[in-house]
């Protein structure tokens, strides 16, 4: 388990990270033609908490991709019998040949949400916890590839963002009471998932933290950090730049008004209000 954060991240701004984006997404083209080429097999775990990101970031790392060769995975309430089998659950949704697919959540649902809520019995996350590893051994020994990420906010961070969900006209569908009820226990998800952290990182399948507070740099470092794992033909990642924090070059919108030409500092303070 480690962190992954490029600093230089942190003093982007919306137009620097279209840009610096557009170079990332045709690099993770590259890479997978050579998926498809070489017959890999590439599977992307995104786990999180409620509005750390994950659909999001997901669909801005696939957004170019070649649609027959990439896939979703976003299972919902499992039934008894998909309780009771757990790995089978997911193993059938394992990527084919030449095939990545993305797990917007994933088994790990069980060492997180089902444990924090109760949905499973203590006996199953045990035998979770204890085989999982094992599992994905298995799995990366049938040569699938095997890439898992944790988008990591805060308290607060969730919170404003559970607020612009119910309050927004478009996404207001994505608010549920059950998402507070599982922000309630924010203690026990935190134990359970650093158990899962200390339990389920391998050096095969490790863990990889991302600060996801700033959904666009969450974007760009987990595509980055994807592409640094993998050699593929033709690799010419691009240095992350040196943002200047005396250039004007800042724009934020707040309530449909656009303030252009900011310092970084000024840009800092007005985000938090923005409509992004």
């Amino acid at each position: 388990m480690f962190e992954y954060d490029i600093a230089e991240y942190s003093l982007i701004n919306p137009d620097l990270y279209r840009r610096e984006l557009r170079k990332l997404q045709a690099e993770f083209l590259k890479l997978q033609k050579w998926v498809i080429n070489e017959k890999k097999r590439l599977a992307i775990v995104f786990e999180g908490r409620d509005t750390a990101g994950k659909t999001g970031s997901i669909s801005v790392l696939s957004k170019y991709l070649i649609p027959e060769h990439v896939r979703l995975v976003k299972l919902g309430i499992p039934s008894e019998y998909e309780s009771r089998r757990w790995f089978s659950r997911y193993e059938k949704h394992m990527p084919n040949t030449g095939e990545i697919v993305f797990f917007d959540r994933s088994w790990y649902t069980r060492a997180l949400t089902e444990i924090t809520m109760k949905y499973c019995t203590e006996r199953q996350y045990k035998y979770f916890m204890k085989n999982v590893l094992n599992w994905e051994e298995r799995l990366i020994k049938d040569k699938i590839d095997i890439v898992k990420i944790y988008l990591s906010v805060k308290k607060d961070t969730q919170k404003k963002r559970f607020e612009k969900r119910k309050n927004s006209p478009l996404i207001f569908w994505k608010f549920s009471e059950n998402d507070l009820k599982v922000a309630d226990k924010w203690d026990a998800f935190t134990f359970y998932k650093n158990q899962m952290f200390s339990t389920t990182s391998s050096t095969e399948s490790p863990w990889v933290i991302i600060n996801a507070n700033t959904k666009m740099v969450a974007s760009l470092n987990s595509l980055r950090y994807i592409l640094e794992k993998f050699d593929y033909p033709e690799k010419k990642i691009p240095k992350p730049k040196k943002w200047s924090r005396g250039m004007n070059i800042y724009n934020v919108t707040i309530n449909g008004v656009k303030f252009e030409n900011l310092s970084y500092d000024q840009y800092k303070v007005l985000n938090s209000f923005s409509d992004g």
